[in-house]
This record gives C-alpha cells, structure tokens and sequence, in this order.
C-alpha cells in the first residue's frame, strides 16, 4: 500500500458499524491510507438501533480500534453523535484530549469556517415520528439482506451489484435530480444566516458538494454520505474541502464535482429584501 497522505481534516459518517450492510472492511482499509490531524466521525458510526450482541464482527471491532490507535498516534478525533448512536451524547463535552464528544463542532481552516453536525435534528421524521424512523431503520436492515442475496446471483452471472436501498432512498427523499432538496436548502439557509464558508452534514446518505446561493448569500454545502452504500468522505486539502469516493479495486478515493445551485426566495427573505429598499429610499 502507498504511503499515507496528510490531510488537514477529513469527516466521516454514517458508518453503521453492528449492521450487516456497514463496509467495514472498506473503511478500514480507507483509513489506513490516510493521516489527518483532525478527524470528524459524523454521526451513526456504531448503529445501536440495530445492535445485537450475536452480530458484532472482528472487521467491525477492528476499525474501532483502529480509530482508536490514529488517536494514540496524532490525529485529534471529534466524536458527533447521530441519531443511531445518539447514547453518545450523554457524553457531550468530554475531552480525552485527542477524542472530544460533541453534538456539533466548528473547525476554522485557512481562514474559512466549516460547521460541522450530524444532521437529524432537520429531519422531521427523526423530529416527529421517531418510531416511525427506528421502524425504517428495522426495515433497511431487512432490505440489506435481501440485497446481498440478489448481488450474490449478479456476481455469478458476471453483472455489477447494485444497491436497492440507495435507489429506494433516492425516491423517498426527493431524487438525484431535484436541484436543492428541502433538507439542504433548510441547512443551508441557516448556514448562510449564521455566516459559515461551509456548513458539513451526513444522516441522509446522501453524498454531495454544492454551492449553493440564495438572496441572502452564498454557502458550500457538503454531505459526508455514509459507509453503508457509497463508501464516501470528506477531505480537506489544498484549502479547500473535497468529496470523495472509496473504490476499493483501485484502493484509492475519486473526486466528485462542484455544482452550482440555487435558492429560491422565502417569504422572509422577501420581506427582508423589500424592507432594506424602503430604508434605502
């Protein structure tokens, strides 16, 4: 293997280590061909909805360990609880020194700040109905086995696998080709508001880097996607934050590209808008 690459910061999520589709093996390999000095783990790393004691594998307790020893060696970890994993923030505040708990963090990089939080706390399913997620959730995981007997079959007559859970995300949370969904027009108007460079989530699975405008400004959203269905991360070099995605043929992470997006106007951002001209007159 290559020689490790140092990074400034890298964020990922959505491991959910415990669960019978998390890519464990991927991500440890992942991890072991980098070096960051600040490593955000962004929520559901551990999926304690779905735990069970009779399903633990070594390849899963072995990335913990790992995480673990890139702490003894360096690299400063910041521990985000998510919804699955959400026992963590019982903890909020601890410091171990190179591991901190926190539910959300701001990292100020070559001048620019990234806020970085799970995500959940927009989602109004996990807000409203969190039976109604934890029974999603149970769902998945049914799903997952499913999946892995139907790749099982396309592997054995030559054909890629696929993944039915990311196609059926795709179509409950709005498609790859909406524009801006509700969720990241929501995190990103607030990101926008509060005066952030970039604001950073996971929690949907859902892998992206735009940059999105609005009346009120501008903002670089980007979401970690998870270690479920994508195999993705967030690396920042060259001063600037960058998605990437894990193919473990070639042991090495691809780019994504940029796009470029746009908000439309809310009732408050009218009413903002038009009040500023009537001072200005």
């Amino acid at each position: 293997m290559s020689e490790k690459r140092s990074l400034k910061a890298v964020v990922v999520s959505d491991a959910h280590l415990g669960t019978i589709s998390s890519k464990a093996n991927q991500l440890y390999t992942y991890l072991k061909t980098i070096q960051p000095e600040t490593l955000v783990l962004n929520g559901d790393i551990i999926d304690f909805w779905r735990f069970s004691k009779r399903y633990f594998p070594a390849s899963h307790l072995r990335v913990i360990r790992y995480l673990f020893k890139m702490a003894e060696t360096g690299t400063k970890i910041i521990f985000i609880p998510g919804n699955h994993d959400e026992v963590g923030r019982r903890f909020t505040g601890v410091d171990f020194g190179h591991l901190r708990i926190d539910n959300k963090v701001v990292l100020t990089l070559d001048g620019k700040s990234s806020w970085i939080f799970h995500g959940d706390v927009f989602d109004v399913v996990m807000h409203h109905s969190k039976w109604l997620a934890k029974m999603g959730a149970a769902g998945y995981g049914i799903l997952a086995g499913i999946n892995r007997m139907v790749n099982s079959v396309l592997r054995f007559f030559g054909r890629n696998p696929i993944s039915l859970a990311a196609k059926i995300k795709d179509k409950v949370k709005g498609g790859k080709k909406e524009p801006v969904t509700k969720f990241e027009a929501m995190v990103a108007r607030l990101g926008i508001r509060k005066g952030y460079h970039y604001v950073i989530c996971g929690h949907i699975h859902r892998p992206a880097k735009k940059r999105i405008k609005s009346p009120a400004g501008a903002i670089t959203y980007l979401n970690s996607g998870d270690w479920v269905d994508h195999m993705t991360s967030l690396e920042y070099e060259n001063e600037d934050w960058h998605l990437r995605h894990w193919d473990a043929s070639i042991e090495t992470s691809v780019e994504d590209t940029v796009e470029e997006q746009i908000l439309s106007e809310t009732i408050e951002d009218v009413f903002n808008r038009a009040f500023k001209e009537v001072l200005k007159s």
